[in-house]
């Protein structure tokens, strides 16, 4: 009886502690407003260099102080925003040097990972990948003057995940993914520059190299991707 009576003490000692309904709202609110306003930032919608005033966030939200700083906070670890003293939150500037660097950056990262997938080749990462690649030629595109469709522009970066998902990896994975975003925001911002390429045809030839296990070929058509990108997008710079 009494060993019976210590396994059951026992048991709700180490069980969790339930999370109250209050928690689980706040961090859903905190979750939402997060999602939003990165998304604005990605698409353009709140440009680079524009104050963010956290009053006017909480009243588009309708919500308290908290929820908007805690995903302002989130923002500002993953260099989306920046905060300067005494001035408060802004969208994070861009520049070509930080372009230069994030391509950089996603050859490094995303060379490492095709060759290390092409290395291991496992079936389920080849037949991801070509269905990958259908879904996203599927996709309309978006049209000059206009936003880029949001169907595209998911499977574009589920295309993206599918191609490193196959190194074993998931911090690597998990950086890819990071550095997709933070590039997905310059190609967005020069939207219309980017849309006269035929981007299909580089992904396509990707995803050839891949399916032929040719590391070296595959890894130099995804260099020639992101510079064309790069330069798509530093063009427009020059332009505007």
């Amino acid at each position: 009886m009494a060993a019976s009576l210590m396994s059951v003490v026992s048991a709700i000692e180490e069980a969790p502690a339930p999370e109250r309904t209050g928690d689980r709202q706040a961090a859903t609110l905190t979750k939402s407003v997060y999602e939003q306003l990165r998304a604005d930032i990605l698409t353009g919608r709140m440009r680079p260099g524009e104050k963010i005033r956290a009053d006017a966030v909480r009243r588009r939200f309708n919500t308290a102080s908290s929820p908007v700083r805690e995903a302002l906070n989130r923002l500002l670890s993953e260099g989306f925003v920046a905060l300067e003293e005494q001035k408060g939150f802004r969208v994070a500037p861009v520049s070509r040097e930080e372009l230069r660097e994030l391509v950089k950056a996603r050859c490094w990262i995303d060379g490492l990972a095709i060759r290390e997938s092409i290395a291991r080749f496992e079936v389920s990462w080849e037949e991801n990948l070509v269905l990958a690649l259908h879904r996203l030629s599927r996709a309309p595109r978006g049209q000059a003057g206009q936003v880029e469709n949001a169907e595209w522009e998911s499977q574009h970066k589920l295309f993206h995940k599918a191609l490193v998902a196959g190194c074993g990896s998931r911090w690597v994975e998990r950086i890819s993914e990071q550095l997709f975003d933070a590039a997905e925001r310059y190609r967005l911002l020069a939207l219309d520059y980017v849309l006269e390429r035929n981007e299909l045809e580089e992904h396509r030839a990707i995803v050839d190299a891949c399916i032929n296990r040719d590391a070296d070929r595959a890894v130099e058509v995804l260099r020639h991707h992101y510079g064309q990108t790069f330069d798509a997008i530093t063009n427009s710079a020059d332009a505007s």
